[in-house]
């Protein structure tokens, strides 16, 4: 029994010698012992050892590289979500023709139209569509220049569909409409500006045109950015 106990012990001993000159070969030359008949060839052949440990070594840089890259990817995307694109950064304004023009805001009440909401014109264009703030919102310009259904894109407004005329307005001047005088004062006033014509208008324009502009699914995202939920 203490024979056997004795040569179980060697036996062990061996065992954990190898183990351990393997593991030593291995991080030396970078050949796993299981690859030493393969490797001693290839040298004998007049390969060089550096180069065979660096192949590996290679390859899971490349895979470090993808990986990085990827979270980049995954933090870029995160970055966008949290900061929700804009009109003015998402489109080439650069295809369409500018304008320069002077804008003010008005609105449907009696201090711009001369109509009260008991009036039965009262919030009716010269169209015939409602007054709307939108994503295209109903606008008023000199036909002349931007006729009937003429879509503008306004920095700092958004889309505005020529709906509208006024006696005051003349050559490249708008009114932009808003609900409110507040909001006329506090969003907008008065201001020179260059806007982008989206597309000259035909003379005629209805209520079925103005909801499709406004509720084309590629655009809701932007929509929110320019209506209150009260709005909608």
């Amino acid at each position: 029994m203490k024979f056997l106990k004795t040569w179980s012990k060697r036996w062990l001993m061996t065992i954990l010698v190898v183990l351990a000159l393997s593991a030593t070969f291995q991080s030396i030359t970078g050949v796993k012992a299981s690859s030493l008949p393969k490797w001693l060839l290839e040298t004998h052949n007049g390969e060089n050892v550096e180069e065979h440990a660096m192949k590996p070594v290679s390859l899971t840089f490349k895979v470090l590289k993808r990986f990085a890259q990827g979270k980049t990817q995954i933090s870029s995307a995160e970055a966008v979500t949290n900061e929700p694109l804009t009109l003015i950064d998402s489109i080439d304004w650069t295809q369409y023709e500018k304008d320069t023009v002077v804008a003010t805001g008005y609105t449907a009440g009696i201090e711009s139209t001369g109509k009260s909401p008991g009036h039965p014109g009262y919030g009716i264009t010269y169209s015939g569509v409602k007054v709307k703030r939108d994503l295209y919102s109903t606008i008023a310009a000199d036909l002349d220049v931007y006729p009937i259904g003429t879509i503008l894109f306004i920095p700092g407004y958004g889309f505005g569909v020529v709906a509208d005329k006024g006696s005051a307005i003349n050559g490249n001047e708008l009114d932009l409409y808003y609900k409110t005088v507040d909001d006329v004062f506090n969003e907008w006033g008065k201001k020179t500006l260059e806007v982008f014509v989206i597309q000259k208008g035909n003379g005629t324009l209805t209520e079925e045109d103005l909801i499709a502009l406004n509720e084309n699914e590629e655009m809701q995202v932007f929509r929110q950015q320019y209506i209150s939920p009260e709005e909608e």
